[in-house]
């Protein structure tokens, strides 16, 4: 009986597990870009960069915007696209199919 019940805990516990891991990047390293081009999409961004890092699987870029704020942006290792910018205040920008990081038509 035991057995049972933590056998049905841990597939309660799947759906909730799986929903933390949708900010995680799944590609294998093979298909990944290199840093430098992390880095130019930073410099492309206007965006000082003061650490590229990988976290679940994604680029992380901690810097600056070109106003200043401090940003952490999340990138797809294979594709650089922007997952998430989120500034130092706790506000998120992600982008949307269009490149444009708030929906506006203007980035």
């Amino acid at each position: 009986m035991k057995k049972a019940l933590t056998i049905l805990g841990f597939i309660a516990l799947l759906p909730a597990g799986a929903a933390l891991a949708d900010d995680d990047c799944l590609v294998p390293m093979a298909e990944w870009q290199p840093r430098e081009a992390v880095a130019g999409l930073a410099q492309d961004n206007g965006w000082a960069v003061r650490r590229i890092k990988i976290d679940d699987g994604c680029y992380e870029i901690d810097g600056t915007d070109a106003a200043g704020r401090r940003i952490e942006v999340t990138v797809d290792p294979a594709t650089l696209r922007v997952i998430d910018l989120e500034y130092e205040d706790g506000s998120h920008r992600q982008r949307d199919g269009d490149g444009d990081h708030d929906g506006d038509g203007h980035d």
